[in-house]
């Protein structure tokens, strides 16, 4: 099981703040590849992967990285100064 959270409009389009997800994936690629396969909403969420960022364990990370070990992978847009 790993903790997945999403945030701002990722959040908004899936429909929750965060879940646990059995997964088999070995790489954040291969945990969007199963959460898109669920539902519409999933689809929606990571249908332009360009505009989501990733961490694992609150330290960014590009999709490619390994899931071995990690207790949280999140998902978000990317921050924008002000």
């Amino acid at each position: 099981m790993i903790d997945v959270v999403y945030f701002a409009w990722v959040r908004e389009r899936v429909g929750l703040p965060k879940e646990q997800v059995e997964t088999s994936a070995t790489t954040v690629a291969g945990l969007i590849e199963e959460l898109r396969a669920r539902e519409e909403r999933y689809q929606l969420a990571f249908s332009d992967m360009s505009a989501i960022r990733v961490a694992l364990d609150q330290t960014l990370v590009d999709v490619d990285a390994p899931l071995a070990g990690a207790r949280e992978v999140a998902f978000f847009p990317p921050m924008t100064g002000g």
